[in-house]
């Protein structure tokens, strides 16, 4: 390398080092306050007890900055004082899986780092942690250090007791946080709503620190007697790392449920192996806010959709993670319930006529122009088994209900490991085609989806989650005629092109 260019690089490498050193300055506190009273005050509060306007309606509530218990941080277990770094980080980036957004395109980064000024002093912090996290040597990801993780997660429960054996999250206790609410273990599948991040780090991290103001342990804790070597930790994180469902992933360009053309009979059961062979989408849902009675703190965020058809009938597979089974008149169930305990359920939304154009019917259950028709699943209580009904609706205040066996719709469920699996199923035509959806192939049908876990906060009625409109398609079979139109336009084109060669080839006149 010429001198020149050791200069250059030596340059460029100490501009990279200042401005480092520039971002990570002390903030201005004074200045915070006035970016806290414009931007935060709503969900935290003015003096920041996390007891702002918009409380009640968000899940999990806001921070109380006055308690001191950060939930994302990197110093010592035993040091609750959070690095100015952590502040700055979750300003920046926002939670995912809450309603703290990343603040990073409104806010300037010295206005960052003065929030994290000001912030700090809600509860007097005013000197760095005395420890940081020891990472020790990182181990890298392998199939050996996955079933170690794996085996050190389940010894003795150490993890499972609240993450459940497949990291879902299924309950098996009830836990509260540090102001008495309700909280609900991390599905460790959804690596999307992991606040710190899934990187094998940021997990590593957690499980060293715990989490502060929730029922998370620290597993760095010698105190503990679920205690893990730093070594130990590197194998957990890694095994967590591993459990996402990568499958399950929200793509937002895929807007369209696939159904593929079946011979013969249709899968019967949720738990039918060609299912896996189904190309499965997954939508996010999101609270019911425009009607009824609204809603703002769901527990379920996702539900993926399958579909099949054969020459008679239509079947779709929902499924979606609900930690909880909720059995109305169930002990067991009720303990680990917000009260009143109601069914989970699950609803498909159709419109009865099938668009030809881009207008479809409100996807708040239809219009008075355009009606749609509900297949609605609930899960059964304890003396009563699932059910599914049959709704035609045209808005919130005109619902229909009709007889669900009469038109062939019937449903059979599954619940294992913190998800429901629901198989849904009618004919692809009825006799009632001012009522019904008529099912056709190679048409884009608008869909919609709703559900409701019944052990958190009284999920009922109008009170669940919900999709926008989306798109089934039925994808027409590869048969004969498309493959006899195809040879007949190749031929054409060919003899077209043997015509004009020839033509070409002939002298002029």
């Amino acid at each position: 390398m010429s001198s020149v260019n050791k200069i250059a690089l030596l340059t460029f490498c100490t501009a990279l080092f200042m401005a480092g050193t520039a971002a990570a300055k002390p903030g201005d506190a004074a200045k915070g306050k006035g970016i806290y009273d414009k931007r935060c005050t709503w969900c935290h509060g003015a003096e920041g007890a996390g007891d702002g306007a918009a409380k009640n309606r968000l899940n999990p509530p806001p921070r109380d900055f006055t308690s001191g218990n950060y939930k994302i941080r990197s110093s010592d277990f035993a040091d609750p004082t959070p690095n100015d770094d952590d502040i700055y980080r979750m300003i920046r980036d926002g939670m995912p899986g809450t309603a703290m957004p990343g603040w990073s395109d409104l806010l300037a980064e010295q206005d960052m780092w003065d929030l994290v000024a000001y912030v700090k002093s809600f509860a007097s912090y005013e000197t760095p942690p005395a420890k940081q996290v020891d990472y020790g040597t990182q181990i890298k990801s392998s199939d050996e250090s996955i079933e170690m993780g794996k085996k050190l997660f389940e010894d003795g429960d150490r993890c499972v007791e609240c993450h459940g054996k497949t990291g879902k999250g299924s309950a098996s206790k009830r836990l509260k946080g540090d102001a008495g609410e309700r909280t609900w273990p991390r599905n460790l599948t959804k690596p999307w709503t992991f606040r710190g991040s899934n990187d094998p780090k940021d997990i590593f991290t957690r499980i060293s620190t715990g989490i502060a103001g929730t029922e998370m342990p620290s597993f760095a804790d010698p105190k503990s007697k679920k205690k893990l070597s730093t070594e130990e930790l590197w194998h957990v994180a890694n095994y967590v790392a591993s459990l996402a469902k990568t499958d399950k992933l929200v793509n937002a360009e895929n807007t369209v449920i696939k159904a593929d053309m079946v011979e013969g009979e249709l899968p019967t059961t949720p738990e039918d192996e060609r299912w896996e062979a189904s190309t499965p989408t997954t939508f996010y849902t999101v609270p019911q806010i425009i009607g009824g009675e609204r809603y703002f703190t769901p527990s379920n965020d996702t539900i993926t959709v399958r579909a099949m058809y054969n020459d008679k009938t239509v079947a779709m597979l929902l499924e979606w993670d609900d930690r909880t089974q909720s059995i109305p008149g169930d002990d067991s169930a009720e303990k680990l319930a917000d009260a009143p305990i109601a069914e989970d359920g699950v609803a498909v939304q159709l419109p009865v006529v099938i668009p030809k154009e881009m207008q479809k019917p409100y996807f708040g259950m239809g219009d008075a122009a355009n009606p749609v028709n509900i297949w609605h699943w609930k899960s059964g209580t304890k003396g009563a088994t699932e059910t599914i009904s049959l709704l035609n609706s045209k808005g919130f205040k005109e619902i229909e209900k009709r007889d669900a066996a009469g038109v062939g719709l019937t449903a059979k469920a599954s619940y294992s490991d913190g998800t429901w699996k629901v198989l849904m199923y009618r004919p692809l035509t009825t006799s009632a085609p001012d009522k019904d959806i008529q099912f056709t192939e190679g048409r884009f049908i608008p869909v919609a989806f709703a559900a409701w876990d019944g052990s958190n906060n009284g999920e009922k009625g109008s009170k669940h989650t919900m999709t926008t409109w989306y798109w089934l398609l039925l994808k027409p079979a590869a048969g004969s005629k498309p493959l006899v139109t195809a040879l007949i336009i190749a031929g054409l084109f060919v003899g077209g092109l043997l015509w004009w060669a020839r033509s070409a080839a002939k002298p002029a006149a």
